[in-house]
């Protein structure tokens, strides 16, 4: 995408919170204010917004921040509508720290931000990455919440009673948590074995809800990407988690111009690090880190079971290269032929 300034005449930034957004109207030749104002997170905010960028002539484009977050139902008005919404990263905290602050001046910030970019991003879209990233992030939950009732399940037992520690001596964490759950807490008298019996099948029963939900989650996931794109889980690799974590990142068909950019929103894009004489490459630490851990886990386990990627890695470990780098490549190409695969029409399959 070019230049806002080579597109439209008027720029629309908007500053989103919880309960409010503030909107400035820039002219993008002049970079003038043509007018603010600050509406609810509603319907009618919403159409008071287009009513405002309506009474100024010309082609024009809305600047939002926190397009997927505070400003997701806005940009869902403004996407349906057939507007041009440009996606912005959250305004650089020194810029902020040293001057002004307030939602009008945020807002004006905004367009600005939007007038000097030279590459623009579009906000995520479509009823079918929304399903995924919210059930990714349940089970996302469900699964850090069980491991956290484990890992007090362990500390427990340890710091437990001997008559309650014994039951547990020697057992995996799958049989721990089966003998946790099957405690009976009324057979003791003594205060401090009752409790630790208690506790200890509370938090057992906590896991098995946990797990249990997360499984739920897993199986619509499934669902949704089989319904939506199934060739992605044809690949080696590519489960239902890390083909719902791709979809979600990607979203729609040209979000992403080619696939560098794809590569740099999963952080699996080098970056030159050379000076003088020497040409080197750094790791990659920003972008999508959700994404960045979906390629790593396909990485992973091509090198564990797909024979051409271990012929690649032995051929590059004679090379010289140490095994991070080896990764660091892997990451990169199998980027691009996500990226390619996405962009491209989606393979029927049958139903067998």
């Amino acid at each position: 995408m070019s230049m806002l300034t080579e597109l439209v005449e008027v720029v629309i930034g908007v500053d989103t919170h919880k309960d409010t957004h503030t909107a400035a109207v820039l002219d993008t030749r002049t970079g003038g204010v043509l007018g603010r104002a600050t509406v609810s997170t509603d319907p009618d905010g919403y159409a008071e917004l287009v009513a405002l960028a309506e009474r100024h002539s010309g082609l024009r484009a809305w600047a939002l921040e926190g397009s997927g977050g505070y400003g997701a139902g806005l940009a869902r008005h403004l996407a349906d509508a057939g507007e041009l919404v440009v996606e912005l990263d959250r305004p650089l905290r020194p810029t902020r720290r040293g001057g002004a602050k307030s939602d009008a001046i945020d807002a004006e910030r905004a367009a600005r931000d939007a007038l000097a970019r030279t590459r623009l991003a579009q906000p995520k879209t479509g009823p079918e990455r929304a399903a995924l990233q919210m059930r990714l992030t349940a089970r996302r939950a469900a699964v850090e919440a069980s491991a956290t009732a484990q890992r007090q399940l362990h500390a427990m037992v340890i710091t437990s009673p001997e008559v309650v520690r014994a039951r547990f001596r020697g057992q995996s964490t799958r049989i721990m948590l089966t003998t946790a759950a099957r405690l009976r807490p009324t057979t003791s008298t003594d205060v401090e074995v009752f409790t630790c019996l208690t506790v200890l099948r509370d938090l057992a029963r906590r896991v098995r809800f946990l797990e249990a939900e997360a499984t739920a989650h897993e199986k619509a996931i499934r669902a949704i990407v089989r319904s939506w794109r199934p060739d992605l889980l044809q690949l080696t690799g590519v489960g239902p988690i890390v083909a719902a974590t791709v979809l979600t990142a990607w979203s729609h068909p040209r979000r992403c111009r080619n696939d560098a950019a794809f590569a740099m929103l999963a952080g699996a894009a080098p970056i030159p690090a050379s000076s003088g004489k020497t040409v080197r490459y750094r790791l990659n630490r920003s972008g999508d880190r959700q994404l960045n851990r979906a390629l790593h886990t396909i990485v992973l386990t091509r090198l564990q079971r797909d024979e051409r990627t271990r012929a690649y890695a032995e051929r590059r470990r004679a090379q010289g290269k140490t095994d991070r780098e080896i990764k660091r490549c892997l990451k990169r190409y199998i980027a691009r032929d996500l990226y390619r695969r996405l962009e491209a029409a989606p393979q029927t399959l049958d139903a067998a």
